[in-house]
């Protein structure tokens, strides 16, 4: 069984530590604060063993070489996060990753980056979603192009529904503030009521889970959204819109 430890950092991060119960392996999902890692750390007694990056942006793998430095972990993710740091391993969609007696499956979930990841435990219903999908949301496209991302949030949205989603920021109050000016659905109302009632006494809103997300997120609901478009197209559309959305 997988235990998975949430907290804040940075401005709006959160930093996850994932421990197989089984074993006492533990990993840092992505580095985005490496002095509060090792904080969370002590206070859990946990011994971190592994460092799982997503993809490369310096709020995901900048804290790499001090965790290393501080506590011998190994480092694997996607090839493109050797800019930053060295990898002990570097993986690619298909690939699995065993944190004790937990397995790990590879996503190839680019969009965002051309070469993001995301790590899927089936038996426990747990992924780990980096900057790909957001509750109410999804990453900016940076690197990657529609045809791209829309296959990358396609792939997650056949999880399972109850899957839990632990995507790596708190933006969802200004997803919901999105996700009403392009969808009345009511659903959609629903749950950007919810989202923003839980902000206002201060709760996070992640993990989410793939269900919520298929129900109410505007870029899993592009084609939806945008029947008249193929869809990725309805996506690029849906996502440019929120480029300069102001509200």
């Amino acid at each position: 069984m997988l235990t998975v430890h949430r907290f804040s950092c940075l401005s709006d991060n959160y930093g996850f530590l994932a421990r197989d119960e089984a074993t006492g392996a533990t990993a840092a999902i992505d580095t985005p604060d490496a002095e509060a890692i090792l904080k969370e750390l002590d206070r859990l007694g946990w011994t971190l063993t592994l460092i799982l990056n997503t993809h490369w942006h310096p709020d995901h793998a900048g804290g790499n070489a001090a965790l290393q430095a501080a506590t011998g972990a190994k480092a694997y993710g996607p090839a493109e996060v050797q800019k930053l740091a060295v990898l002990d391993r570097v993986l690619v969609g298909g690939d699995t990753v065993m944190l004790g007696e937990t397995t790990l499956e590879v996503m190839e979930t680019g969009g965002h980056t051309l070469g993001h990841i995301s790590y899927w435990d089936q038996a426990d219903n747990i992924v780990f979603v980096g900057d790909t999908l957001f509750a109410l949301g999804c990453g900016r496209m940076f690197e990657g192009d529609p045809d791209q991302f829309w296959t990358s949030l396609s792939r997650l949205a056949a999880l399972p529904d109850e899957t839990a989603v632990y995507c790596a920021h708190e933006y969802t109050a200004a997803n919901a503030r999105f996700a009403l000016s392009v969808d009345d659905a009511p659903a959609v109302v629903i749950r950007a009521r919810e989202v923003f009632e839980a902000r206002e006494r201060g709760e996070p809103t992640v993990p989410t889970s793939i269900g919520a997300e298929k129900a109410a997120n505007p870029f899993l609901r592009a084609p939806l959204l945008a029947p008249e478009l193929e869809p990725a197209q309805a996506f690029a559309k849906i996502r440019a819109a929120k480029d300069v959305f102001k509200g």
